[in-house]
């Protein structure tokens, strides 16, 4: 982990002239976090600190950015369920529980502290200022399935170009309340931060980023409850979950978006949402062949489905 502060600088492209400065980011690096950094006056343009995201860029200028160094986290040898490794990639089967990396409230027993402790220096370095060596993209910490981790830049850069560029599939099955009115279907519905509590998202008609989820019914437990995958077109935070919520089948066991309808029937307690990532298809970033990995649904789920089956048995 670094122990000073990281630059890097850019050079605005042709095609980002006229852009906001707060949109003229790397792949890897968030608007969010990019106009943290220039309100912090972390950021400077030909040489002059420019505190006003809004600053209206021109082709051929240097933008310079400086990152904090991140607290010194500690390699802690945490189980780690490891479906593929190569010399640039893994996946991961994270468990549901585990945080993906270090946040404050959770510095110990995510699967950055794991990484660290297996792999030491052998992980992609671009997150590295952020105390997220090698991750990629991230899972809630109560979302359980496949993650793909980069070992080298190289492979990091090329993920996450084409994570922006939706060439990723990710599906993911989780069981709702009740019956969607259709087999399948898209919702369409702008997501982002809640205005009142800054913890949750919501849908923004007027506001927020586009946020786009495929789902189709995989199965129905009478009108209780139905086994669903979902497959994301874009990738906001807490998409399926605020997207579900939002059609009235909030996922069960999700106690920030949803909760049991009353005329639903009582449940096995489930400590966290039923939403579990169960594939993930992406070309490999060295030798651009097509990958595809899939997770069963974990224990905890099936054993909700199994009652659920049961459950609708009897009243048929």
């Amino acid at each position: 982990m670094p122990t000073d502060k990281t630059f890097f600088q850019v050079h605005i492209a042709r095609e980002q002239a006229g852009l906001r400065l707060d949109q003229c980011r790397p792949s890897f690096l968030s608007r969010s976090r990019l106009k943290a950094l220039i309100m912090q006056g972390l950021i400077t343009v030909d040489g002059v600190t420019v505190r006003d995201p809004a600053a209206r860029m021109h082709r051929g200028q240097a933008v310079k950015v400086t990152i904090p160094a991140p607290p010194q986290l500690e390699p802690q040898f945490v189980p780690l369920k490891i479906v593929y490794e190569d010399n640039d990639i893994l996946l991961i089967d994270k468990s549901p529980g585990m945080v993906v990396h270090p946040a404050p409230g959770n510095l110990d027993n995510t699967l950055v502290n794991a990484l660290l402790a297996r792999y030491e220096t052998r992980l992609s370095n671009i997150g590295s200022a952020f105390g997220r060596p090698g991750i990629v993209h991230r899972l809630d910490k109560d979302t359980s399935g496949l993650l793909v981790v980069a070992k080298t830049d190289t492979a990091h850069y090329n993920l996450a170009a084409q994570f922006a560029d939706h060439r990723i599939d990710r599906r993911y099955q989780a069981v709702v309340w009740g019956v969607p009115p259709e087999r399948s279907g898209v919702v369409t519905a702008n997501i982002g931060r809640h205005p009142v509590n800054r913890k949750k998202m919501t849908v923004l008609p007027m506001r927020g980023k586009p946020a786009i989820t495929h789902y189709k019914i995989i199965k129905t437990f009478s009108n209780s409850a139905s086994l669903i995958e979902c497959c994301l077109a874009t990738g906001r935070t807490h998409q399926i979950r605020v997207h579900m919520s939002s059609m009235g089948h909030p996922i069960i066991g999700d106690l920030v978006y949803g909760r049991r309808p009353r005329d639903c029937p009582p449940m096995l307690v489930l400590p966290r949402q039923a939403l579990h990532a169960c594939s993930i298809s992406f070309f490999h970033p060295r030798t651009g062949n097509q990958l595809r990995f899939f997770s069963k649904l974990p224990f905890d789920i099936q054993e909700l489905t199994n009652f659920l089956e049961l459950h609708s048995m009897q009243y048929t």
